[in-house]
Formats: structure tokens, C-alpha cells, sequence
């Protein structure tokens, strides 16, 4: 495998043999790329790509990666330079298709990973390194409802973002009921590097604040609103808190825990955001909803990697291999509609004017040949 270079940023493509997913469906047809864009006609002097035997497919947006925390810090404690960290995410997004990514930020009351000061280095990394990423790499910034000393801060950083998300979390409702020596509570604590007890005691002193939650919340949205950032909201549990959210401006459920719920957001065309990895490994290793009845169902229409790049691709072929759906529809799972739910209009399909964010997929593999990040390839197999 190898990462081409950025002399090839100026190239015209033509890619040919291939069967181009365009919005019409399956067709074998040339592509031209030429100054970062898709055309149907060949320009002049392009460099050639042979297509035949594969898919040439919209490259994969991920709209909640949560796997860049484990390379940050792939054990408790165990720290490594956000710089470092996104360089190493960058090389691992490629080689699994995804070119527009939303790496999972958490903003919380918490100590150690999930710290303020820890989402600062990352904020302050990731403007200085994306740029020069190949994957248009972004933020999903998680905002838990009980940092309310941290509003004016995120809002700032989604101001002077680029494209970057709000997720609504509240983890720590739910982490009350933990007692001491249960797993999660254990996990938190080394997280923190804490003990267990001391965990429990900061989450207790946190729940005290309670009521400084509701008014935060609606200031956060309204601030993110205000910049134009797309809201999300994690976890949510029944058609009152999709109806309550929505209210407040909130577009997107994500990984919403009952079906009711995720109808409640279909229903009124709103997108609904699940994990790759359920449908990959057959179900949720926490005992979630099943996506893959949910995308059956027509209640789930995103799937994101959640906690493990290469679950977007092989999610959307499971989805077809099982007869949910055919790849077409399949591959709008991991391409057309998580660019719609966060507005970026110019990429997620194949068609003249838009971004040539491409892969070339081996059809009977199923591996990665190339990737296209704005008409530039950027990854090559063999």
C-alpha cells in the first residue's frame, strides 16, 4: 500500500472500465477529474486509471468516529501527541475509504481523556494538522449536558471551526445509578485515573448542578444554530425527546436507544445515525438496538463507524450479501446521507460539478484499489 503525493494534487484523471455509481444507478462509463471536481467528458493529457472489474463508488463520510480516542490514548494513561494522533488516524481512513471525517471530541466534566483541557490540545491540533490531511478531517464535538462551565468555550470553537459538529450527550444521568465495582464505573475510573469511589463522589457532585443543565443546553443550540454548525443529539430514548430536541433546533438522532425514537426522527424525515460495527459483528456489543433491523426497517439511515474505521464499507455489503438492501441504496448508508444530514452538499454522489471524492473498490474482493480525495489519489493497493 501506498500514499501518493501531493505533486499529484494538479493531475486529470480518467477513470474507465469501471461501474460508476452514479445517481441514475450502475453504469460503466468514464469519470474525468480534473481541478478537484468531477466531469463526464476527458479533458486533455489526464493520467489513466483502469476501473475494470470494480465499483468506482463516493468516498465514505463518517459522521462519528470514536476510534481516534484509542489512538490518542490506546491504553489508560498512556499518552500520545494529538499531532502524532491525527497523522496516524489520517493513514487509517484512507486505507478504509473514508475521505470526510468527523473525529469524536468529548467535552466533559471529566478528568484525564475527556478533560477540557485535553479537548483543548486536540482543538489546537487538529486546526493546525488537519490541512494538510488528505481525508477532509473535522470534529464531532460531544458535549456533555453537565459541562455547563464549558459552553462559551465549544460555541467559540464552532465558530472558528471549519465545518465541525455539536452532539448533545448525557452520560452522566445514566452513571449515577453505576455502584462501586461495576465495569463501566471501573473503565471511567481509569480513564480518570481515579478511584472507583472518588468517580462515584465527583459524579454525585456533579448531579448537585442539575439545574444549570436545561438553560445550557438551549444555549448551546442556539449558539451552534447561529453558526451554522449541523446538531446532533446522542442516546435519546423516546418520541418526547426527539420532539423536545428537535425543538431546540437538534436535525439529527444519534444512536438513539429505542425504535420508537428512531421512527419518531424518520418519520418526520430527519436522519437517524447508528454504528457500523452492530452491523458488521450482528448486533450490538452492549445490547443497543440492532442496526441492521433498523436500516431494514427504514429507521436507521446513516451508519457511522462508531468505534472502528473499516465497519463502514463492510456494513454496507453485509446490508446487501443478507438482502436488505442492494448496494446502490446500501452505499447512500455511508455516502449521500450523512453528507445530507450535515450539509455538505458538494460530495456523498457521483455527478458533474461535485467534489471527486471517489474509491475504486475490487468487486470481486470487496478491497480498496484506489482513493480520490478532491481528484487527487491519495491511496493505492499494490
Amino acid at each position: 500500500m501506498t500514499n501518493r503525493a501531493v505533486s499529484d494534487m494538479m493531475d486529470e484523471w480518467t477513470i474507465s472500465g469501471g461501474e460508476v455509481l452514479t445517481e441514475e444507478g450502475f453504469a460503466v462509463r468514464s469519470l474525468n477529474l480534473a481541478e478537484g471536481i468531477i466531469q463526464w467528458e476527458s479533458g486533455e493529457a489526464t493520467r489513466a486509471m483502469d476501473a475494470s472489474g470494480a465499483w468506482v463508488l463516493p468516498g465514505i463520510i463518517d459522521v462519528h468516529g470514536d476510534a481516534f480516542e484509542r489512538i490518542i490514548e490506546p491504553r489508560p494513561g498512556v499518552r500520545f501527541p494529538a499531532g502524532v494522533a491525527f497523522a496516524e488516524a489520517g493513514s487509517q481512513l484512507l486505507a478504509n475509504g473514508i475521505t470526510t471525517a468527523y473525529h469524536g471530541l468529548t467535552v466533559s466534566w471529566e478528568p484525564g481523556l475527556r478533560s477540557i483541557e485535553c479537548a483543548r490540545e486536540i482543538v489546537s491540533a487538529h486546526r493546525e494538522y488537519a490541512p494538510g490531511l488528505a481525508t477532509d478531517t473535522r470534529l464531532n464535538i460531544r458535549w456533555e449536558t453537565f459541562a455547563v462551565d464549558h459552553v462559551d468555550e465549544v460555541l467559540a470553537w464552532l465558530q472558528n471551526g471549519a465545518g465541525d459538529i455539536l452532539s448533545i450527550n448525557d452520560h452522566t444521568t445514566a452513571n449515577r445509578a453505576l455502584e462501586i465495582g461495576a465495569p463501566k464505573l471501573e473503565r471511567m475510573a481509569a480513564r480518570m485515573g481515579m478511584s472507583s469511589r472518588q468517580v462515584k463522589g465527583l459524579i454525585d457532585d456533579v448531579w448537585a448542578r442539575r439545574n444549570e443543565v436545561p438553560p445550557a443546553i438551549r444555549r448551546i443550540c442556539e449558539g451552534a444554530l447561529q453558526h451554522d454548525a449541523p446538531v446532533f443529539a446522542h442516546d435519546e430514548e423516546t418520541v418526547e425527546d426527539r420532539i423536545e430536541a428537535r425543538g431546540k433546533g437538534v436535525s439529527v438522532s444519534e444512536f438513539p436507544l429505542t425504535e420508537a425514537a428512531a421512527a419518531a426522527a424518520r418519520s418526520a424525515g430527519e436522519h437517524v445515525v447508528m454504528g457500523a460495527p452492530n452491523v458488521v459483528r450482528g448486533g450490538s456489543h452492549n445490547g443497543a438496538m440492532c442496526a441492521t433491523g433498523a436500516v431494514r426497517s427504514g429507521h436507521c439511515s446513516i451508519l457511522a463507524s462508531d468505534y472502528y474505521y473499516p465497519a463502514q464499507r463492510h456494513a454496507a455489503f453485509r446490508l446487501v450479501d443478507e438482502g436488505v438492501l442492494p448496494l446502490e441504496e446500501a452505499w447512500k448508508i455511508v455516502s449521500s446521507n450523512p453528507a445530507e444530514a450535515v450539509g455538505l452538499t458538494d460530495r456523498g454522489r457521483i455527478s458533474p460539478g461535485l467534489r471527486a471524492d471517489l474509491l475504486v473498490i475490487d468487486q470481486r474482493t470487496r478491497d480498496i484499489r484506489a482513493v480520490f480525495v478532491a481528484g487527487r489519489k491519495v491511496f493505492e493497493r499494490g
